[in-house]
């Protein structure tokens, strides 16, 4: 229990944001820590390409490791790479697990994927996210957590 008159953080969370990009798909996405608020926007790109993201098995490994001097860049980064797997390797991927680090006055992040191939019968694809897009990306930290936006190009 925090004490009296501290924030409660906030669980990981994220939303849509209908009322931001009429072509695009846009979402905030937070958590308690830095790694969790990451887990969340990755569970929103894949919510926005799949309508059953827990349909999809981990019948297939991926590790990511990227290296950013911001926050918001390495956000972009990390949800690039889970567009790049659907893309080149025709892989959906939910990520299970982030670690994030500073390193040399920039972040380090680690991240566990897991998923298979692309199956559009099973996965009910709803949208093929082409981009990330640095329109309005921004990661923040509160008083309750950290906070993210982003849009899809779609």
């Amino acid at each position: 229990m925090p004490p009296t008159g501290a924030a409660v953080p906030q669980p990981r969370g994220w939303r849509a944001r209908d009322d931001v990009a009429i072509a695009d798909v846009a979402f905030e996405a937070w958590g308690p820590t830095l790694e969790e608020a990451f887990l969340a926007a990755a569970e929103a790109t894949v919510a926005t390409m799949s309508a059953d993201p827990g349909a999809i098995a981990a019948r297939q490994r991926r590790t990511m490791r990227l290296e950013e001097a911001a926050a918001d860049l390495l956000l972009y980064r990390f949800l690039e790479e889970l567009v790049y797997y659907k893309d080149a390797e025709g892989l959906l991927l939910r990520v299970a697990s982030v670690r994030i680090e500073e390193r040399d006055g920039g972040l380090a992040l680690e991240a566990q994927a897991e998923g298979e191939a692309l199956d559009p019968a099973r996965h009910g694809l709803l949208a093929d996210v082409k981009a990330v897009t640095l329109h309005r990306l921004r990661v923040e930290r509160t008083e309750r957590g950290w906070t993210a936006f982003v849009v899809l190009d779609v």
